[in-house]
């Protein structure tokens, strides 16, 4: 193998954004590419500009990640291909509508791309990885799976999941040569906003975040070795204390008596 190349990176929601900024800087870095997002224009343009760019190999697959055919081809793509040794889960939908005004059909859709894809990809491509002794997952959560009350709460919800489910990933896979990092990026400069009706001008400048600042960000937090990478956090410790209280916890979350202070322990 050429000891430049790092295997392919197979990232979704790579059309534009945060997912675009992946592919570059992942292709500079010797990866191959391929690029999942809806629109095959987009990819293919992207495509066509990093092969220039870089030389490196990128392949295009349009898929609706929230289609049920298209989301088992990139499944079957990723359960097959050997030469795939990082996943990046990006695609996602988001909203800072509140529930009362939100349509539940809307959330359902939201759950379904950035819950339940991104499960089933994992699911497909860490068998392969462990199986190989080598592999990675950087899955893009957000700050608000910290700070619900931020925007809107199936949002926050599902960004919970992600990362709760990238922290027992990491654990579940200790040892066996697969690496999990979750990112939490906060407000970011992309189409996110005017997608969900608020103009980024809207925003205060001094919690917004260039893009491609934030991708830089979390790459050093994977090289790191980080787990969780919550770019604009100035002080790690602070996220340090936090974790720190939840193992601290953890042991005392399940006992055979409730706490005295609920008066129910005859």
């Amino acid at each position: 193998m050429n000891p430049d190349h790092l295997g392919t990176a197979l990232i979704t929601g790579a059309s534009t954004g945060i997912g675009a900024l992946y592919a570059e800087q992942l292709s500079r870095r010797g990866y191959d590419l391929i690029l999942v997002a809806r629109s095959q224009d987009k990819l293919q343009a992207l495509a066509d500009r990093l092969i220039q760019a870089t030389g490196r190999t990128v392949e295009v697959l349009a898929a609706d990640l929230n289609d049920k055919d298209s989301l088992a081809a990139v499944e079957a793509r990723l359960r097959q291909d050997g030469d795939i040794s990082l996943l990046v889960n990006n695609a996602g939908v988001g909203t800072h509508t509140p529930l009362l005004d939100s349509d539940v059909e809307q959330m359902a859709r939201m759950i379904s791309l950035n819950v339940t894809a991104l499960t089933r990809l994992t699911y497909a491509a860490v068998p392969g990885f462990v199986a190989r002794g080598r592999g990675a997952v950087i899955n893009i959560a957000s700050i608000v799976g910290l700070a619900p009350e931020l925007l809107n709460g199936v949002y926050g919800g599902t960004k919970a999941f992600v990362i709760a489910f990238s922290q027992s990933l990491h654990h579940e896979l200790a040892g066996k040569g697969v690496r999990v990092q979750a990112v939490l990026p906060g407000a970011t400069a992309t189409d996110f906003w005017e997608t969900g009706g608020l103009p980024l001008e809207h925003l205060d400048v001094n919690i917004v975040m260039r893009a491609e600042d934030m991708v830089a960000a979390a790459l050093a937090g994977f090289d790191q070795g980080e787990l969780i990478t919550i770019p604009a956090l100035p002080d790690a410790g602070q996220w340090q204390a936090f974790e720190s209280a939840r193992q601290t916890m953890m042991p005392n979350l399940s006992r055979r008596q409730a706490a005295e202070r609920y008066g129910t322990v005859a």
